[in-house]
């Protein structure tokens, strides 16, 4: 699973990052990293650009680059 297939809502764990794209490196600087957990707050009405938050800042990515991202759910996790 990846970052794009995330649901409003849903909360996942990052596992691996594919950094090919300079766009994607970007990102990993702003805290989009191996081990970062984050939580989906949705996305534009055509879906494209994401919304996430993570470390308590809101961050807007486009699908393109969140496919990049390899996730596992954390739904539960905290209960």
């Amino acid at each position: 699973m990846t970052l794009a297939d995330l649901k409003r809502g849903d909360r996942a764990r990052i596992d691996a990052v594919d950094p090919v794209e300079p766009s994607v490196r970007r990102l990993m600087v702003l805290g989009l990293v191996e081990g970062a957990e984050l939580e989906c707050l949705g996305g534009s009405l055509g879906g494209d650009p994401m919304e996430l938050r993570i470390h308590g800042s809101a961050l807007s990515l486009r699908r393109a680059d969140a496919r990049r991202f390899r996730v596992t759910s954390t739904a539960g996790a905290e209960d």
